[in-house]
């Protein structure tokens, strides 16, 4: 019989690139070794905007961008951060790319459109859903799957995100 994790949601309304850029703040400045946010929204909804910025605030200094067609990216701050976009490969193709290395390893692994690998990704994790709105504005959907991902959506809804820079 499997454990059930603590699940838990937060919503996040982003008006401007720097309310996204709060969000990854709050995200980053929580992260260890063996994080693992998954990133879901339509083309253009903001994944790779937020990477780079959860990025910047794991001290990361090189460019960022998205690896659509490198699959994952390494690069060092803090602690190592994995960036991984795996929309142009199936499920099978990944289960080859040894991702559980990164995923318990000593970095923070962001991954961008997760939902295409879903019996790959640990059942421990945060997972994010863009939608854009009309007026430009997106909402984001927090869901912490276990701890301590679970501690920071309670603490997103208690305090949102600019009381906890």
């Amino acid at each position: 019989m499997s454990e059930r994790l603590p699940v838990i949601s937060y919503t996040f309304i982003s008006k401007s690139l720097e309310d996204t850029d709060q969000l990854a703040a709050f995200l980053a400045k929580r992260s260890a070794p063996g994080t693992i946010i998954t990133l879901d929204g339509d083309l253009g909804a903001g994944k790779t905007h937020f990477s780079k910025s959860f990025a910047s605030y794991l001290g990361v200094t090189a460019l960022v961008n998205s690896p659509t067609f490198t699959i994952i990216k390494e690069y060092e701050g803090r602690m190592p951060f994995y960036h991984m976009d795996v929309y142009r490969i199936s499920e099978d193709e990944a289960a080859d790319l040894g991702l559980d290395e990164y995923f318990y390893g000593q970095g923070a692994t962001l991954v961008e459109w997760a939902s295409i690998i879903p019996d790959l990704v640990p059942a421990q994790r945060l997972q994010i859903e863009i939608t854009v709105h009309e007026d430009d504005t997106r909402k984001f959907i927090c869901t912490g799957y276990g701890e301590p991902y679970s501690a920071w959506c309670r603490e997103l809804i208690q305090n949102g995100v600019s009381d906890n820079q």
